[in-house]
């Protein structure tokens, strides 16, 4: 398996802390609001990531985050009048059912930064013991970024930056114009508000995955050079976010935060980033609406995950096109038993997902065993062996990619809502009671009736199937 560095702009051999085992950590949403495309693109990249490392047998283990404190979030409270809690499992429910819905597993470790508030409480102590931390008379806390030698190695661009300096909050107290919070006390009139030994207050957004990382894996491998093997999230965390957790990791614990980092690209919308600024922000929940779950994960994943994605109606019908093609393929196999897949196919598809996720080669491979399969079934529709080996294909693809796991007639019927499904199964069974009484004519008018619906039906060996158009 070959991964492309963030860091070190470069792609590189995963050679894991501990051998056969994967420790990743990715920066999940700020949960105050429902999420967008740009988390649905983090969500399916390191998904594609977690089922390349498992198909190649290594043990994973996945954490994602949640940040339910944040000055957004307590926006949402005040405007609302609900609890933050409400509205943090609000939200929370809503991510991972949109999440599954797109074939992407809960993660293994889904800490909360109110849960975790003890292990930011204990680093930031740590780093203020050390002179690397200092409290303001406001109370907030800051990390001195003069102090880390190493500061800026990870977005290398920190330094001389003014785009990027002005990311940074600016605040008179501050030793250097770089330092960032790890703690903002609360203003007297602030409810939302959790007590520590140097103020009340809530948490900076960087420290809570520092804290989250060194609580859930800093036991788990005897390594002392770093704490999980990778570390993903969005191209636009690079900085200042990640830069300021690996600084503060790096200070407190003496060893580097991630072996990798791994960074997805943006989602545009029609070329536009975007943006909830810009006012194009596409929820998942309107897509989820219009699109089945597999359609828009088998779009999404189509662009290589470093790549910022251009989403458009137009590309993601196009795409649905090449899955229709899987599933015709599969209602030629359907039924029958899975053997083993095609060892040449399967060493291909293996070889481009651990090519850094090459998606696109990965893609064509599939498109030409489509190919070849139907080819060879127009020859010889009853090849059984070829039915299973093609079967097993299927198969692979779905544990691997996450599409081509549906029931093939299924696939076909998406999109059909319940009220006009029971009309098409009612007149299914009224032909069939048709032909059961030898009245064809009744019989071949109900099939019209059926096929100006948009509906195609065919007789099998299992009963009348039926599929749009």
């Amino acid at each position: 398996m070959h991964i492309y560095d963030s860091v070190k702009k470069t792609k590189l051999p995963f050679e894991p802390i501990t051998p056969r085992k994967a420790s990743i950590y990715v920066c999940g949403p700020t949960v105050y609001d429902d999420a967008h495309l740009g988390h649905a693109r983090s969500s399916l990249s390191f998904d594609l990531l977690t089922r390349t490392l498992k198909a190649l047998g290594y043990d994973v283990t996945m954490a994602k985050n949640f940040t339910d404190i944040d000055d957004k979030i307590i926006k949402k409270v005040r405007e609302t009048g609900d609890s933050l809690e409400k509205i943090t499992t609000h939200y929370i429910d809503v991510y991972k059912k949109e999440m599954r819905a797109l074939g992407v597993s809960d993660a293994d470790i889904e800490p909360k930064a109110t849960e975790s508030l003890k292990a930011m409480e204990s680093m930031i102590n740590g780093l203020i013991e050390k002179d690397i931390a200092y409290v303001v008379d406001s109370g907030d806390v800051y990390f001195d970024t003069s102090k880390d030698a190493h500061y800026g190695d990870i977005s290398h661009q920190v330094v001389n930056d003014e785009y990027n300096q002005s990311r940074v909050e600016h605040n008179a107290e501050k030793r250097n114009p770089k330092d960032f919070a790890l703690w903002k006390a609360c203003a007297e009139d602030e409810d939302i508000c959790f007590e520590t030994s140097f103020s009340k207050g809530r948490p900076g957004w960087h420290l809570e995955c520092s804290a989250m990382i060194e609580k859930h894996f800093a036991h788990t491998h005897s390594n002392d050079e770093y704490s999980i093997d990778i570390h993903g999230g969005g191209a636009d965390l690079l900085f200042p976010h990640h830069e300021n957790e690996a600084a503060q990791s790096r200070c407190s614990t003496g060893h580097e935060l991630s072996k990798y980092w791994m960074h997805n690209g943006f989602v545009n919308i029609d070329g536009e980033k975007m943006s909830k600024s810009l006012g194009n922000s596409f929820f998942i929940k309107d897509a989820l609406k219009i699109y089945d779950g597999e359609i828009l994960r088998n779009y999404l994943i189509s662009i290589h995950y470093r790549n910022d994605f251009n989403f458009n109606e137009e590309d993601l019908l196009n795409s649905k096109k090449r899955l229709d093609k899987l599933y015709r393929l599969k209602k030629r196999v359907t039924p029958t038993k899975a053997s083993k897949p095609n060892i040449a196919f399967q060493k291909a598809i293996m070889a481009a997902m651990s090519d850094d996720l090459n998606i696109s080669v990965a893609l064509a491979n599939i498109e030409e065993m489509i190919s070849e399969a139907n080819d060879k079934f127009d020859e010889n529709p009853k090849d059984k062996g070829l039915k299973k080996e093609t079967l097993a294909n299927i198969e692979l693809i779905d544990e691997l990619l996450g599409f081509g796991g549906k029931e093939p007639f299924s696939y076909f019927q998406i999109g059909i809502n319940e009220e006009t499904k029971e009309k098409i199964e009612a007149l299914i069974l009224a032909r069939d009671e048709a032909k059961k009484e030898k009245e064809y004519e009744k019989s071949d008018a109900i099939r019209d009736e059926i096929s100006a619906m948009g509906i195609s039906i065919m007789d099998t060996a299992n009963g009348t199937l039926w599929e749009k158009l």
